[in-house]
């Protein structure tokens, strides 16, 4: 049994009294149930967590949870010999304010099947800068290097570029060597993005495709934030044997194309889907970001950073387009 330990947390609720999220006192018996107790150092804002927070996109299953998908820390306890007090450890996704607390606490209990020791390379504090975002990113350059993707095939367009997702793949595809076309709507951090790596930078408003079911081969292959009509117009641009893989859906979730681009270039269309990924896909990709893939430019990707009674402004900045870059949340302290 853990001591009753009382800590402040961004709680979200939906009852008789409303869909809210606020910071409130809460004891560490409140938690969801699961094998490793940490005190939190750092989270981190991403877009499924304004929805939540806010209560304008019902991601929660169950009520009331803390919300955060992304947490780092230590071990304060656990009933699992893996990890022991002092441990340093991240999580992201795995079910995290979604059906269970996630990491806006200044404690958290994760399931020991998904906590991961933080690997050798990177800081507690960096590992939340990339959070769901980072891991994202690389996620989709593993899925796509399995499936044969090379530098050779030619440059990686990367829509949604000015995003968290976007940033980060921009830094990490540039490590790994490959030459990354950025595109975006926002043409004003244009130089920000050439500064992460980006050697050419396409603004989407003035982007024209063809509409013809097969065109000039342009990318080798593509990460994709969008989907709707810039996925469609985006197939039929990608290199033979090039993958499209696809992280998410702000220009929405349907898209109209043909099968040219698949049965007459072999092109892939791979789904990213973060969240759910199997743990050794987890650590596979959380050792390449601590290392060869770590991106270069974290400090500057970092732009802002708030304590728990800062979220709700955070939330409604983001869910009203006017974020930039990512935000961390400090919780407690590093060491």
């Amino acid at each position: 049994m853990t001591a009753a330990i009382p800590f402040r947390a961004f709680r979200i609720h939906n009852d008789d009294d409303g869909y809210r999220g606020a910071v409130e006192i809460i004891d560490v018996d409140a938690l969801s149930a699961g094998e490793v107790l940490v005190k939190v150092a750092w989270s981190s804002v991403n877009f499924k967590d304004a929805l939540a927070g806010s209560g304008k996109g019902r991601i929660l299953r169950n009520y009331p949870l803390n919300g955060g998908i992304d947490v780092a820390g230590h071990v304060v306890a656990s009933t699992d010999p893996a990890f022991k007090e002092g441990d340093a450890v991240l999580c992201t996704g795995s079910g995290l304010s979604e059906t269970r607390d996630g990491g806006y606490g200044e404690y958290a209990r994760l399931d020991a099947r998904w906590a991961i020791p933080l690997p050798r390379g990177i800081s507690l504090r960096e590992s939340m800068i990339l959070g769901t975002a980072g891991f994202t990113a690389a996620l989709a350059l593993l899925r796509m290097q399995d499936n044969r993707q090379t530098p050779a095939l030619g440059p990686i367009a990367i829509t949604g570029a000015s995003g968290g997702v976007g940033m980060l793949a921009i830094d990490i595809f540039t490590r790994a060597g490959y030459e990354v076309h950025a595109i975006s709507g926002k043409s004003a951090h244009f130089d920000f993005l050439r500064g992460l790596g980006a050697s050419a930078c396409v603004d989407r408003h003035q982007l024209v495709f063809s509409g013809k079911p097969m065109d000039s081969a342009r990318f080798g292959g593509v990460l994709d934030n969008v989907g709707g009509d810039m996925l469609a117009g985006l197939l039929p641009l990608v290199q033979p044997y090039g993958n499209v893989a696809i992280c998410g859906n702000a220009g929405g979730i349907a898209f109209n194309s043909t099968v040219m681009p698949f049965i007459i270039r072999g092109a892939s269309l791979l789904g990213i889907a973060s969240a759910g990924t199997a743990r050794e896909l987890r650590d596979t990709v959380w050792q390449h970001l601590a290392t060869d893939w770590k991106p270069q430019h974290l400090s500057r990707i970092a732009t802002d950073e708030v304590a728990l009674d800062g979220l709700p402004a955070v939330f409604d900045r983001m869910l009203a387009g006017e974020s930039f870059g990512r935000t961390l949340v400090r919780i407690g302290d590093e060491q």
